[in-house]
């Protein structure tokens, strides 16, 4: 087996597509026609995007839609970078919520918290040193 792709249900896929472009630095994958859902090149493992009405129709049950007004679900996305400084000001340029500044841990490794477009958390830090 092999961890194949994330999906996060969201409103506006192009939206969010566009925002994770410019906030950074993915690149479009593959949409659909409808809108309703949409992949970025991402490394390994794909990043998705699937719309609220996609879920809706794919689940027989409901399922909790993200609100940027809630407190974040305890998931996040993790992107590591050697620029954190820079990186970080960039998603932040393009909309992105500050929700904890960058901090260095004690194993050396720096570490910020950033809500997307959405309301989900992303971690950006530096990759961990052995």
């Amino acid at each position: 087996m092999k961890y194949a792709y994330t999906i996060l249900y969201v409103e506006d896929v192009q939206k969010t597509i566009s925002f994770y472009q410019l906030a950074f630095g993915f690149q479009k994958k593959f949409i659909t026609p409808e809108n309703d859902y949409g992949e970025l090149i991402s490394g390994e493992t794909t990043i998705a995007f699937a719309s609220n009405s996609l879920a809706e129709s794919n689940f027989k049950s409901e399922f909790k839609k993200l609100s940027k007004e809630d407190k974040p679900n305890g998931i996040e996305m993790a992107f590591t970078t050697e620029h954190i400084e820079d990186d970080f000001a960039k998603a932040i340029n393009a909309g992105a919520i500050l929700y904890e500044s960058i901090k260095e841990k004690p194993w050396g490794q720096k570490v910020g918290y950033l809500r997307d477009n959405n309301g989900f958390l992303i971690e950006i830090c530096t990759p961990i040193k052995n």
